[in-house]
């Protein structure tokens, strides 16, 4: 059976494993999760790119948010660390496309690649027989990965020959409707979902700056919470000042009169908090930008090994979570 009645039948096929064939969806969310379901399925078995707006080049910018976390051996979850099929995984499930959870798993997902030479951004290169690490290829013989522990997510070369490439979905450019999707996709989901602030102190403040700045409310809440406990009257031992913990010659440079002025001091962190998101392209490093600065993040090519900061990270990403965001 060939051309387009071999694949209305391959799709039919799918329906009927997974479940969706003859049913009626009557939510929004049933129908985004049935969707996403089928897509991976569909592309697993024809080597295309079945998630709309969904590239080669997308997955590498998913992984490219989670650059500085923390190599954690079983951990799953970005606030604590992730291993190397975790940030695959992370980076695929934050496009709509679910993978394996083991690196051996992800070795025998989506069509081959014949060779490094043949292979494009958004692959999966996985190593050694049998498989016990992969990573994600960004072209250029560069891959991003979370190597070891002690380690952390970052870019690197591809140090030995791949025993397995993979590629899941496609690579062709998405369409000027499908690019917007796509860049929408790839942003932290605390970028995506401002939400409700009832109940927060200063909720309405959060807001109008995270509207301003293009900042998430809940993260600048979030951050407000860790720093300050919401204190607008809160100084540090080192200097800081109010709800956001400004150092006074930071909040010169953003424009700040007064620390402790709950509204200035928010607009001044949701215009430093949105200047790191869009240099780093990760929102742990860009925590740890506003705690540590920028300049030692570069320093250190990741989260800097400072106590203090290793510690902040992780502690306003559970602050976020605990909002909702």
């Amino acid at each position: 059976m060939r051309g387009v009645d071999g694949v209305l039948s391959r799709m039919s096929e799918l329906r009927s494993q997974l479940g969706l064939a003859g049913t009626q969806v009557s939510t929004a969310a049933t129908t985004q999760a049935s969707g996403a379901k089928f897509a991976a399925a569909l592309a697993g078995a024809t080597g295309g790119a079945a998630t709309p707006g969904v590239t080669g080049q997308s997955v590498v910018d998913a992984a490219k948010k989670y650059l500085g976390t923390k190599y954690v051996f079983g951990s799953t979850d970005p606030a604590k660390g992730l291993d190397c099929s975790a940030l695959v995984q992370r980076a695929y499930k934050d496009l709509g496309v679910d993978l394996p959870r083991t690196s051996g798993e992800q070795a025998k997902v989506g069509t081959k690649v014949n060779g490094l030479a043949n292979a494009r951004p958004g692959d999966i290169l996985a190593f050694d027989t049998p498989v016990d690490h992969v990573a994600i290829y960004l072209g250029n013989n560069k891959m991003i990965a979370a190597p070891k522990p002690g380690d952390h997510v970052k870019i690197q070369s591809v140090y030995e020959t791949p025993t397995h490439i993979r590629r899941v979905v496609g690579t062709a450019p998405a369409e000027a409707a499908g690019a917007t999707a796509a860049a929408a996709a790839i942003r932290p989901a605390s970028l995506q979902n401002s939400g409700s602030l009832a109940g927060v102190p200063y909720g309405d403040m959060f807001v109008k700056a995270g509207a301003k700045y293009g900042v998430s409310p809940k993260l600048l809440a979030a951050v407000a919470k860790v720093e300050s406990g919401y204190n607008p009257q809160a100084v540090s031992k080192a200097g800081a000042q109010g709800l956001m913990q400004l150092m006074p010659a930071t909040a010169r440079g953003l424009g700040v009169d007064n620390s402790f002025d709950p509204q200035q001091a928010i607009n001044g962190a949701a215009k430093l908090l949105s200047s790191h998101l869009k240099e780093f392209k990760s929102l742990p490093l860009a925590l740890a930008a506003y705690n540590a600065g920028g300049g030692n993040v570069h320093k250190y090519g990741g989260i800097p090994p400072f106590s203090e900061t290793q510690a902040y990270v992780p502690k306003v990403q559970k602050a976020l979570k605990a909002l909702g965001g």
